[in-house]
């Protein structure tokens, strides 16, 4: 497998950022990056990003985790941010980022009773995880994610950003992350999410992940995700969706995870309000917040509702 390294000086000097990265090796030769902040023996809330982003997505929710007493931390799926960047489309799959993430997470830094936030890909990869792995978590906040397995069409918006991912000669990862939030994004935040693309040779893992999307049954993820559907009906630790209200394609996710995980049922889950898919970039605080309001509950046996937004059953 080839791989490229972005050099260290793309990250100089990025707004709002002043976590330096860990390093460990999850394949032969293959680092995969993390930051993290928080005390080092405070409960572990792990935050995955997803597709085009990187754990930058994360730099207003950090410090409130840090805050509040936890290790947060923020790895960098490989092929994005910090960890390295294998070259050729066909190096990514489904499998291997789960297979990836879990090899930092316990083979690396050994974590347990872990609290995932998981967005976009973030999600679809760390929900199969505590899937497989349940022992390992405490519970999850779902945000703007979704777990397929092959039988749900996604839209016409979704259609056309995949085409656009696997035939666009340009593919500009900071544009596409301002273009799907409701508030504005400065120019030097969108330099900071282009940070790790100087340039296409960088960017495989990005085009290649909208195709990865279990959109077909005939996918090769769709029977581990099936399985993975299995196991999470039998979930009964707690399970919390916080998702915008701005972003349709999963929207619907957060119902169906409501309906069909037993931990879910009558916890305060939340519609956070002016925020579009990246709801981490737009309403950071607010997400954070919501996240350690809430585990502050489930600590004292107590549902909360939430100020910053509405409940979504």
């Amino acid at each position: 497998m080839d791989f490229v390294r972005t050099p260290d000086e793309c990250f100089t000097d990025l707004p709002d950022w002043p976590f330096e990265p860990s390093y460990a090796d999850v394949a032969p030769g293959l680092r995969m990056a993390w930051h993290e902040a928080g005390p080092a023996d405070g409960p572990v809330i792990v935050c995955l990003h997803g597709n085009p982003s990187w754990s930058y997505l994360y730099r207003r929710m950090l410090p409130i985790f840090a805050a509040a007493g936890y290790r947060a931390i923020a790895p960098d799926l490989i092929g994005f941010g910090r960890s390295d960047k294998p070259t050729a489309i066909e190096d990514y799959t489904y499998a291997a980022h789960v297979e990836w993430v879990r090899e930092l997470l316990f083979d690396r830094l050994d974590l347990r009773e872990v609290t995932l936030v998981g967005q976009d890909w973030g999600g679809a990869i760390g929900i199969r995880l505590v899937a497989e792995h349940p022992d390992r978590f405490a519970a999850v906040v779902a945000a703007n994610t979704i777990l397929l397995t092959g039988e749900d069409a996604l839209g016409e918006a979704f259609d056309a950003y995949l085409e656009f991912a696997m035939t666009s000669p340009v593919y500009p990862v900071g544009l596409i992350v301002r273009g799907a939030n409701a508030r504005p994004v400065p120019d030097e935040v969108v330099a900071a999410y282009d940070a790790p693309f100087p340039d296409q040779t960088f960017q495989a893992g990005a085009r290649a992940f909208t195709p990865l999307v279990p959109i077909s049954t005939d996918n090769p993820a769709v029977p581990a995700n099936l399985a993975a559907w299995e196991r999470l009906e039998q979930w009964t630790k707690p399970w919390l969706n916080a998702y915008s209200d701005g972003d349709p394609i999963t929207a619907p996710w957060a119902v169906r995870f409501a309906e069909r995980i037993p931990g879910a049922a009558g916890q305060p889950h939340v519609t956070i309000e002016g925020a579009g898919h990246f709801l981490q970039e737009d309403r950071g605080e607010e997400l954070a917040t919501v996240v350690v309001e809430w585990l502050a509950g489930q600590s004292t046996g107590q549902s909360t509702g939430q100020s910053t937004g509405q409940s979504t059953g």
